[in-house]
């Protein structure tokens, strides 16, 4: 699979999806036979991580005001929900430090610059108060046993605890690192994190992949005395070093899970765990194998259940020689079937388009496919990308791929555990007002999810929330104004609760809203006289997913060609804008829709692989009043595959 080209690879993951689908997608029982939409998932992690240590993303860097340090984390989390995200990975604890007020470990020196020093404020209780508001998860993340990134220990603050306690430290490679072997120490650190977790109303508790240090040519890890005092039940120093490492997650998972049940574990290692040449349970890979090298054993975390999710991080492309993405995430997926562990996916946002990585990362459609590949597998839950800068930067618009593609709508966490649900919501009034619909229910939930509904129907069809296509908010309030509802067409809403780990009730009875009959909606179908296309652009029934008696198709082309749908746009202001074309897997990844705003053109890809047979949004544009080509369907487009131009909706808002 490795040698195909990348356009025959997306073909055949396509053939494979849909048999695979149904046990991530579909929550109800009842929908296990709905047909749903790979594109819009029911439930799917949406993560990034906010790096604090050397000021990677968050604060952008030290000795920032307190407003200034949360005007930034507030961006971050308006980021993540800009792009339908549902969870963040915060660094709290970088380098055996603090952003909350530890009684174990100093303030962190990426807060004021000096270790120690306080900021004046409560970073860990803003953050998850403002993560919370806006209904995202916040995962605390701890890096267990880096201590500085220097090897000088007078550099520490004088009441470090490894000033304190000089035997519970090693220096290694120019680092210092608590000694993993040293019973004490493991429970410190423990310590530590549970006082986060105990103080503070996290969602989760992550580790990343630094666990023994990454080897370092020439150097051994300065651990033989330890080794002599606490490895007697061990032969060799590399079962032992394993074992020191599962000790620490074993009985963190259960500390957690003993004072919060509700909290989630996760650890985020380094992507391959054995080589099949090394192992025979093993990837068929040839890297750095961290069971060996970094001593983390991540399988038999999975195996034994001392984890709620695992985050390999598969930061290699398709295909790639040494270590393929495609490779990785079928052998993870492999790993965690049937052991109730959840499978996330690290992704290398910090690797697309940027100087000095492999042609492969310079295509903008490469974490997108890695998104298409992981349809293939059921068993991975979601995506967290590396790092929130990356995902700001967009470069090559990378990540507007993926959002495009695979985010086009909201989406509930995974449930973890085996809680009941809520009981179902009900909804006291659905009222129309010169913002939209205003929707207000009552329940029992922590969170809701608000559904809605064209038309009027007689009955709730569990196949309505079979998938996120009708889901319009997720929120911790009991009310939400529909700002996207057109003001001519009659809708009916639904709500269901979720509760802190996300199993999702009954949905509420549905409350109708009729149109108002002042509201503007129009649609022109390629059939239409406001249709035009020149020759090049051909005709077909092919599929059965079109709109109307026939659709038109063209090859991409380095050229100006459009096919315009024309107009009357009766009066200037804000239209949503929607496109309907069939969906298939020869189709092409990224059609340029061209939207004349009063502001000039502007341009959306979508990837007609996917999402087809439904009216799919590409966002609200401010339009002029007057009758002229309104939307456009390029083929002006680098990717391979037909475009395809069908019909468009306008509906002002």
């Amino acid at each position: 699979m490795t040698a195909l080209p990348r356009t025959v690879l997306a073909v055949l993951i396509a053939a494979l999806l849909s048999p695979f689908l149904s046990a991530l997608h579909t929550a109800p029982a009842a929908a296990a036979a709905c047909a749903t939409d790979p594109a819009t998932p029911k439930r799917q992690l949406r993560g990034m991580w906010i790096s604090s240590v050397a000021n990677i993303d968050w604060p952008s860097r030290t000795g920032l005001s307190v407003s200034a340090q949360q005007a930034e984390f507030r961006a971050w989390l308006d980021l993540a929900v800009s792009k339908r995200m549902n969870a963040v990975f915060v660094q709290v604890r970088p380098t055996a430090d603090a952003f909350w007020p530890s009684p174990y470990e100093p303030w962190s020196q990426w807060l004021t610059g000096t270790q120690g020093g306080n900021p004046g404020y409560d970073p860990l209780a803003f953050m998850v108060n403002e993560a919370h508001a806006r209904n995202l998860e916040l995962h605390a993340w701890f890096n267990p046993y880096r201590i500085a990134n220097h090897d000088d220990p007078a550099k520490l603050v004088s009441t470090h605890p490894a000033r304190q306690h000089p035997d519970w430290r090693f220096a290694y490679g120019g680092k210092l690192y608590y000694n993993p072997g040293i019973p004490e120490v493991r429970d410190f650190i423990e310590d530590a994190i549970m006082d986060a977790v105990s103080r503070y109303d996290v969602d989760g508790v992550h580790l990343d992949d630094y666990f023994y240090p990454y080897p370092v040519s020439g150097q051994s890890i300065p651990d033989a005395a330890t080794f002599t005092k606490y490895g007697g039940g061990f032969s060799n120093v590399g079962d032992w070093r394993r074992d020191n490492v599962n000790l620490l997650v074993r009985e963190l998972d259960q500390r957690i899970h003993a004072a919060k049940p509700h909290v989630s574990f996760g650890v985020s290692p380094f992507g391959i765990w054995r080589n099949a040449g090394t192992d025979p349970l093993g990837s068929r890979t040839s890297g750095l194998q961290s069971y060996d090298a970094i001593y983390a054993d991540s399988r038999q975390w999975v195996k034994q259940g001392w984890v709620d999710y695992l985050a390999p991080q598969i930061y290699w492309h398709l295909g790639f020689s040494t270590a393929a993405y495609e490779v990785l995430t079928a052998w993870w997926s492999e790993q965690v079937r049937g052991t109730g562990v959840q499978l996330v996916v690290g992704q290398a946002a910090y690797r697309a388009g940027a100087s000095g990585q492999d042609a492969a990362w310079q295509d903008s459609a490469e974490l997108s496919d890695h998104l298409y590949d992981n349809r293939q597998h059921p068993e991975v839950a979601g995506d967290i990308y590396f790092s929130a800068k990356d995902v700001k930067a967009d470069r090559i618009g990378s990540f507007t791929r993926v959002v495009n593609a695979h985010y086009s709508k909201l989406a509930l966490l995974p449930a973890r555990g085996s809680a009941a649900a809520p009981a179902a919501p009900a909804i006291t009034s659905a009222t129309r007002t010169s913002g939209g619909v205003q929707v207000s229910w009552t329940g029992s939930g922590t969170s809701y999810a608000v559904y809605r509904v064209d038309g009027t129907p007689s009955a709730a069809d569990p196949c309505f929330f079979a998938d996120a296509r009708n889901l319009v908010k997720l929120t911790r309030q009991t009310s939400f104004t529909d700002t996207t509802a057109a003001a001519g067409s009659a809708y009916t809403y639904y709500v269901t609760a979720l509760n802190r780990t996300h199993q999702e009730s009954a949905a509420s009875a549905g409350r109708a809203v009729t149109g108002s009959g002042g509201g503007f909606s129009v649609v022109v179908d390629n059939a239409d006289a406001g249709f035009a296309a020149s020759s090049a652009w051909g005709t077909s029934t092919y599929s059965g997913q079109l709109h109307g008696s026939d659709y038109r198709f063209a090859e991409p082309v380095a050229a100006s060609d459009p096919a315009w749908f024309r107009t009357a746009v009766p009066s200037a202001g804000s239209y949503r804008v929607e496109v309907w074309y069939p969906a298939n897997s020869g189709y092409n990844s990224a059609t340029p829709y061209i939207v004349a705003a009063s502001g000039g053109n502007q341009t959306v890809t979508v990837d007609q692989r996917t999402g087809g047979g439904a009216w799919r949004e590409l966002g609200t544009f401010t339009l002029s009043a007057g009758t002229y080509n309104v939307v456009g369907v390029s083929r002006w487009t680098s990717t391979t595959g037909y475009v395809i131009a069908d019909a468009v909706r306008l509906t002002k808002v």
